[in-house]
């Protein structure tokens, strides 16, 4: 019997973060559609080749894509006792088409996870991204050594156009909106469990911890 986790919360909830921990925790793999993708590319696979054609052009790759990457990833060996799920599904039809390729005796929990929208403006407002390699900042609880460099290759750390705070707003309005017909999907198939993401990792994994889902 598999578990299946799926990591559900707004832009700056930290579903990143937290999946990291809990996957090296309970020795489950994170899997991210956007880097299952990514990792096609690089290596050239014939999914990835696919899934190139729209991102080059910076279109959406077509579910029926990105369901084959995934059905692949959750068959390796390393996924057949549980998964984690990063932000993923995101809506009905993704929600409905994973229930497809999902075994029998799998268990699904959705970890809702939640904060307000000033503690998450502030998380995603004060964000920095190296323009060279990708490393991530905060300017108030990861800054770099020297300000606006990048600590690991120098490069020049920038703030993306969508983590600014009237684009933030935007963004959580949509997600409020798009969202809520999801949760209301799993809450009448599956467990949702809500978790307060509203300050540090180790407070959040505390609270995951007490809902005790392997009990």
């Amino acid at each position: 019997m598999r578990k299946i986790v799926i990591l559900f919360g707004p832009p700056g909830i930290g579903k990143g973060t937290i999946g990291k921990i809990l996957s090296e925790k309970w020795s489950m793999p994170l899997v991210s559609t956007g880097d299952l993708l990514r990792e096609n590319v690089k290596n050239k696979t014939v999914i990835g080749m696919k899934a190139d054609q729209y991102m080059k052009k910076g279109e959406l790759v077509p579910d029926s894509i990105v369901f084959e990457a995934l059905v692949e990833r959750i068959n390796q060996n390393d996924a057949l006792k549980g998964i984690l799920m990063d932000g993923f599904p995101r809506n009905i039809s993704q929600a409905q088409m994973f229930e497809n390729i999902l075994s029998q005796g799998d268990t699904v929990f959705l970890l809702n996870l939640v904060a307000s929208d000033n503690v998450l403006i502030d998380r995603l407002s004060l964000r920095r991204i190296c323009k060279n390699c990708g490393a991530i900042y905060h300017l108030k609880n990861l800054p770099p050594k020297r300000e606006g460099i990048c600590d690991i290759c120098g490069g020049q750390l920038i703030q993306r156009e969508d983590d600014k705070p009237d684009v933030i707003l935007r963004r959580l309005e949509v997600f409020r909106n798009e969202t809520k017909p999801l949760l209301d999907y799993y809450s009448t198939r599956h467990k949702v469990l809500t978790v307060c993401a509203d300050d540090n990792p180790d407070s959040i994994l505390k609270r995951i911890e007490g809902l005790q889902l392997w009990a």
